[in-house]
């Protein structure tokens, strides 16, 4: 007999109809639970053939359970060592290598750091940054959103110089990117099972989350040759993350397809949100992916870190399926366009009204050199104390300075 554990947060309707269908499906010599554990004991047999993860991104003793099963030889959906290993900027830098259309994205230094982290400790980071060739490069408006984050989290869109100050100034110890703002004429969200089957859903990123508005099913809405110019692109970068569920978003401007979020290896799937028809597509083909990986042959783990990251890929093939091509999806209601995360940002945090400041610090590098600070460098370094002198920074405020940030609730 094989077993599944199922790994879940909050969601209810998919992973316990997921649990339904296989056990429905394996007639008692495969069966589906959710898992239950404890202490984990560093040299305990696995007790699951297969574990369908949704939610280690957010408790490390979960995360840390499922690498030591995926080491006795467990197959983990996703792979807990590439989730662990990844980021949204690294994913984008690897887009454009394969070929993959992307915004133009900066990564950002963070504004504020843990304590213990103080003004030597920064001496690698460029004072004052050059944010006027960032804003060159990447353009205004601009989205500002966690380098690996998810969920629409910490996501703001700014219009300004100063605008892009005060909502970094808000941002804390999260390290951020700046990207390109698409200014779309069609959005899509795709599912990807096992690097091979996708499902292309016209998605509506301005629409409530549970309004049942985000999604529309539409089997025309992407005419066929950007179709499979998609259904390629999702196949190529899930292929390349090694992750066998994923989704892969799309804002699509003159009929070239941007990647702007491909790491969400534990998507949304509850039927609330995605709808029956999607909800019924993702849980038929993640049932026949759970089954496929329990009929192959159980190898010996290798216990190397780039077996542990770079599983054999699937294939790359952009020739659409029967159910992709009866699935393609719906076509939102037309509305001003507007990059996804403006919805979110107007509709979940207040924008702070403040200029920009600049700072001055007296660095006790080695060469005691008086480093200039623009509004944005961060706070850690700025106000930390100095690991040779023991002295507190001083620091003074631009006269043209406007009136103190305020922070921002997402």
């Amino acid at each position: 007999m094989k077993r599944v554990g199922i790994l879940v947060g909050r969601e209810k309707t998919f992973p316990d109809a997921l649990i339904n269908a296989i056990n429905e499906r394996g007639k008692g010599e495969t069966i589906a639970e959710f898992m239950k554990f404890g202490g984990i004991r560093h040299d305990a047999p696995p007790q699951y053939d297969l574990v369908v993860d949704r939610i280690s991104h957010e408790v490390p003793f979960y995360r840390a359970t499922l690498k030591r099963l995926a080491l006795e030889g467990t197959v983990i959906i996703n792979n807990p060592f590439w989730w662990s290993a990844d980021d949204k900027f690294f994913n984008f830098s690897l887009a454009q290598k394969i070929g993959v259309a992307v915004p133009k994205t900066v990564l950002l230094p963070q504004k504020d750091y843990i304590p213990g982290i103080v003004t030597e400790s920064l001496r690698n980071l460029e004072f004052p940054l050059d944010w006027q060739g960032i804003i060159e490069y990447v353009g205004l408006p601009a989205i500002l959103k966690p380098f690996d984050g998810g969920g629409w989290k910490n996501v703001s869109r700014v219009n300004s110089l100063e605008e892009l100050w005060s909502e970094y100034d808000a941002t804390g110890t999260l390290c951020m990117t700046l990207q390109e703002f698409i200014n779309f004429d069609q959005f899509v969200r795709c599912y990807c099972v096992g690097q091979q089957e996708v499902m292309i859903m016209a998605y509506d990123p301005r629409k409530p989350y549970l309004s049942g508005e985000q999604y529309i099913h539409n089997p025309d809405y992407l005419a066929p040759k950007l179709a499979e110019r998609v259904t390629k692109d999702v196949r190529t970068l899930c292929t390349a993350l090694g992750y066998d569920l994923n989704t892969v978003e799309f804002a699509i401007k003159d009929d070239i397809p941007y990647a702007i979020d491909f790491m969400n290896p534990a998507p949304d799937a509850e039927l609330a949100s995605v709808g029956e028809f999607y909800h019924n597509w993702i849980l038929s083909a993640m049932t026949d992916f759970i089954f496929k990986r329990l009929a192959e042959p159980r190898t010996h783990p290798r216990y190397r870190w780039d077996a542990l990251l770079n599983p054999e890929p699937t294939r790359t093939s952009a020739v659409a399926s029967g159910t992709e091509q009866q699935g393609r999806t719906i076509l939102p209601k037309a509305d001003s366009a507007t990059n996804p995360t403006e919805a979110a940002a107007s509709t979940n945090k207040p924008k702070a009204n403040a200029a920009s400041a600049t700072f001055e610090t007296k660095a006790a590098d080695a060469g005691g050199s008086k480093a200039q600070i623009n509004d944005a460098p961060p706070r850690g370094a700025r106000r930390a104390k100095s690991e040779t002198t023991g002295k507190t920074p001083s620091r003074k405020r631009d006269k043209n300075a406007g009136a103190p940030r305020s922070k921002t609730t997402p």
